[in-house]
């Protein structure tokens, strides 16, 4: 298979609070929720960087089109993250998810494997990383 990742959708339980979260608290490009007027089709997209988006979908209506149930999740099982340039940027993102509502589950420290790496839950309780990694420094 050849990866062509062009989506990551994040199931919510409150489709309002989280487009709050990540746009006005994150600062996260979107044009809004759409698709409101058809059944299961509220969602809303936000731009992350050339050719990969962030698709916020309610979980009810993840799981209608899957035809899954809506069952438990553990933050533990799926973990984004967000590559800094530096510790200071590390700290920095840290602590406007903080100030957008997020639970910082561990403040970003010093890192087994010479990096400098924090974790954070948004509303929903969706685990993010933010990391400065010497070894896999972001394109500017």
């Amino acid at each position: 298979m050849q990866s062509r990742v062009t989506l990551i959708t994040l199931g919510v339980d409150d489709l309002d609070r989280a487009v709050h979260f990540y746009r006005d608290g994150l600062g996260l490009k979107t044009p809004g929720i759409v698709g409101k007027e058809f059944e299961h089709g509220a969602v809303a997209f936000f731009d992350l960087q050339s050719g990969l988006r962030l698709a916020l979908w309610p979980r009810a209506s993840l799981a209608h089109d899957s035809g899954l149930p809506v069952s438990p999740a553990s933050p533990a099982d799926f973990c984004l993250a967000h590559n800094v340039a530096s510790k200071a940027g590390a700290d920095a993102v840290m602590a406007q998810a903080a100030a957008a509502g997020a639970r910082i589950v561990k403040p970003a420290q010093e890192t087994f494997w010479g990096g400098y790496a924090g974790y954070f839950q948004d509303p929903d309780g969706h685990l993010w990383e933010v990391a400065w990694n010497p070894q896999m420094l972001p394109a500017e």
